[in-house]
Order: C-alpha cells, then structure tokens, then sequence
C-alpha cells in the first residue's frame, strides 16, 4: 500500500531523477565558470591558493548540495553536473581562445586546417575534464552518503 509520502517520493524521483531540476544543474555547474574564464584571460596563474579554491570550490558545492538536498543518486547527479560543467568550459574555451592563446593560438600542421583542429580537439578534452570533475565528486559524494547514513536509509539493520 502506498502512502501520500511514498506517492509523492516516488513522483519527485520520477519527475527529477536526479533530484534537481535542470537550471539548478546549470547553475551549479557554472559555478566553475569563473576560473576558467580568470585563466583564459591571464588573470589567475598557476597553483596558487585562489586558483585551488576556484577549481575545487564549486566540486565540494556540487557534492555539499547532493548530499544536503538527498539526490537519490548523489553519484550521477554530481556526474551530469561534471558533464555540463565540460560542456561551459569548451565553450568558454572557444569564446575565449583568441585570448587564451595571446593572439598565438596553437596550430598543427599547414593550410586552412591548422588552427581548426587544435580547436575541436579542445572541445572533447573539456568535456573529459568536466566528467573526470564530476566522476570523482560523485564518487566521494557517494562515499560521504554511505558513510552518513543512517541503518534505515542503507536498508541495513
């Protein structure tokens, strides 16, 4: 027999799989917009402490707001946010390439094609980078749940 709770549970999860609503993805995964764009622009350098917090800030958000708002999968939302955060950042790429690269951008080979496949190999490179960010966020958002949980929500007793 189901309740209202369960009713309306099951609804929610069916509606949002991955129990955010899509702009709240965007959003979150724009979160790391900021230092791509700082570093396409020459404005943050290197391994410096405000880099490290703009590249890892806006991953320990992903996972803090997973494991706060109880996504059921904490590990494939944090992914898909890892996914369309490499998508902003290919894009953010392309917009900004002219600049990221001094006016000198790379080139391979001779002709007409020199500087176009450098730009479409960047597209799926940040892409990957996006997913392997969002692969491992998911994988300790998914430790954190595990190790949170409580004997009735692992269904353990």
């Amino acid at each position: 027999m189901h309740t209202v709770a369960t009713m309306t549970t099951t609804t929610t999860t069916r509606r949002r799989p991955l129990g955010l609503s899509v702009p709240v993805l965007f959003a979150l995964a724009a979160l790391g917009v900021p230092r791509v764009i700082l570093h396409d622009l020459h404005l943050i350098e290197g391994a410096g402490p405000v880099t490290w917090l703009l590249a890892l800030g806006p991953v320990a958000v992903w996972i803090a707001v997973a494991l706060l708002q109880r996504v059921p999968n904490p590990f494939l939302t944090v992914l898909v946010i890892g996914v369309l955060f490499g998508v902003l950042l290919a894009a953010t790429h392309q917009v900004l390439w002219q600049e990221a690269f001094a006016g000198n951008p790379p080139t391979l080979g001779d002709g007409a094609t020199a500087t176009l496949l450098p730009r479409i190999a960047a597209i799926p490179s940040g892409i990957a980078v996006g997913t392997a960010m969002g692969a491992v966020g998911g994988l300790i958002a998914h430790v954190l749940r595990r190790a949170t949980a409580t004997p009735e929500q692992s269904g353990t007793r």
